[in-house]
Formats: C-alpha cells, sequence, structure tokens
C-alpha cells in the first residue's frame, strides 16, 4: 500500500520532496488536479466533489493514507471526507491535512501570526480557530494572496512583478508587526526565498513557517504512532505523479519544484 498526496496542482510537489527527504523508504503517488486550478475561488460544494473524486482516485492506485496537501481543499472538504466519505466508501484507511501542524508550529514560534492563504481558506476562519485553540491570546491576521498562485503555476520568472505582488499581500502584515507568517498555500512555500527577502526589506523579522517541512515532521510522528498503517506500506522508494491536465509546464515546473526529473501520467477524475 502506497501514500498519495493531492493538491490542486503542482505546489504539493514541494510538500511530497520534504516528505521524502523525511521517509523516503516509503512509496508515494502524487496527484496535482491542474485542470480544474485554482481552487481557491470554488465554493465548498465544488470542492468537497473535488476532493471526494482525488480521494477515490488515489485510493484505487492501491493508497493506504492521502495529504491533502491543498490547504483549501483541507479546510473545506477533508472533514467531510474524513468523517464520511472514507468511512463508507474506503473502510479501514485515512486522509491528513494541512491546518493543525502549520497551527502547532506558529504557536511555538510567535503569538503575533499572519496567515497567506487562499481566499477560500481565509474566509473558512480554519487556521484562526485552530491557532486559537492552541494558543488563546494568539493575534492572528490573515491575507488572502489570490495572484500568488498563478505566479507559481506560471513559472513566473520576472522579480519585479513577484515584488509587486508580494508588497501588496504583505505590507499589512507587517505593519500589524507580526513575529510569525505561515505559508498557508502549498504554492507559497515555493515562493519562500522571495517572500523572505520581501519581509527583510519591508523591516520585518518574522519567521516564516514552512508547511512542508512541518508536515513532513508530523507525520513521521504520526506513523510511528499509528502501526496499524505503517505496517501496511510498501517501501520501495518509488514516486509516480497524476496530473488531470497532462502538460509540458507541469512536467516541466514539476521537475525543477522536485529536484529531480519527474514522468507525468494522466488521471482520468
Amino acid at each position: 500500500m502506497k501514500i498519495g498526496v493531492f493538491d490542486s496542482g503542482f505546489g504539493g510537489i514541494d510538500i511530497l520532496k520534504h516528505i521524502v527527504n523525511v521517509l523516503p523508504e516509503y512509496d508515494y503517488v502524487y496527484l496535482g488536479d491542474n485542470a480544474r486550478n485554482p481552487y481557491g475561488t470554488k465554493s465548498q460544494d465544488v470542492l468537497e466533489q473535488y476532493a471526494r473524486e482525488a480521494t477515490d482516485f488515489l485510493f484505487s492506485k492501491n493508497c493506504q493514507l492521502i495529504i491533502f496537501a491543498c490547504n483549501t481543499a483541507s479546510t473545506q472538504a477533508l472533514r467531510s471526507i474524513q468523517q464520511t466519505h472514507i468511512p463508507k466508501q474506503h473502510p479501514g484507511k485515512n486522509a491528513l491535512g494541512m491546518i493543525i501542524p502549520a497551527a502547532e508550529a506558529a504557536v511555538k514560534t510567535g503569538t503575533g501570526i499572519g496567515v497567506i492563504a487562499t481566499e477560500s481558506s481565509v474566509s473558512s476562519g480554519a487556521f484562526e480557530k485552530e491557532i486559537v485553540k492552541l494558543n488563546p491570546d494568539a493575534q492572528v491576521y490573515s491575507q488572502a494572496c489570490p495572484l500568488l498562485v498563478k505566479l507559481v503555476e506560471t513559472g513566473e520568472q520576472d522579480q519585479e512583478i513577484i515584488n509587486k505582488v508580494l508588497d501588496r499581500y504583505l505590507q499589512p502584515l507587517v505593519d500589524k508587526k507580526i513575529d510569525t507568517l505561515v505559508l498557508g498555500c502549498t504554492h507559497y512555500g515555493l515562493l519562500e526565498e522571495q517572500i523572505q527577502n520581501t519581509l527583510e526589506r519591508l523591516g520585518s523579522s518574522a519567521v516564516i513557517v514552512h508547511e512542508g517541512r512541518v508536515v513532513a515532521q508530523k507525520f513521521k510522528t504520526y506513523l510511528s504512532q499509528h502501526p496499524e498503517y505503517q505496517l501496511k506500506l510498501s517501501k520501495g522508494g518509488t514516486q509516480i505523479f497524476y496530473a488531470s491536465d497532462k502538460t509540458d509546464t507541469f512536467k516541466k515546473l514539476g521537475s525543477q519544484y522536485f529536484g529531480s526529473e519527474i514522468d507525468i501520467h494522466k488521471a482520468e477524475l
């Protein structure tokens, strides 16, 4: 049995890269639903439908566990998948999200916490709820950043354009004197260096919470605490990549973000 990783595009490849670095022995199946990207502006009903289809696809590929590497899907659809869809359609299996690990890391870092995420994730209030649950004294400031996904998915290289977009989104958070910044969309981790440079340029020393690093370590702990899953997982050290729209861009940028050449297979959802 394999580990599935699901994202709306190839931002989640960065999450998979970090997990493979920590747990290289397991077999992984990645699914990027790039044909229907971006998820951030979709309704909850639509996102739940997409999540069910992605879940069914990955379980059909012999996955035991699925990591929702898409924060939007995690905030809008994961609960219904965990509580209703999997017990009925895929008993004995499970899906995990991104929000709780990121929240746990954030409260360890500071109390003035900025969150950048998609419009759907911000409107859900999921990050704020989890952070305040862990630390009622935390001040959470959220900023929707819809253009950042487009920058990543198109492979934008013009630094002036990137800086202008980042200035627009980060300045309001810097003005709030945040000490921590959660990159609340997997795509944003691919812009970590530019985000760090922008924070410094704007006069902020906020610590960045990168979900890839956080989730990889949390998942390692999760497996050690759940032998009922761990013992079922195969250890061939392989990674298979699927996309709902097989494009040259997905292969090119996916390989770049994963750090080595990858082959893309077409997923029928």
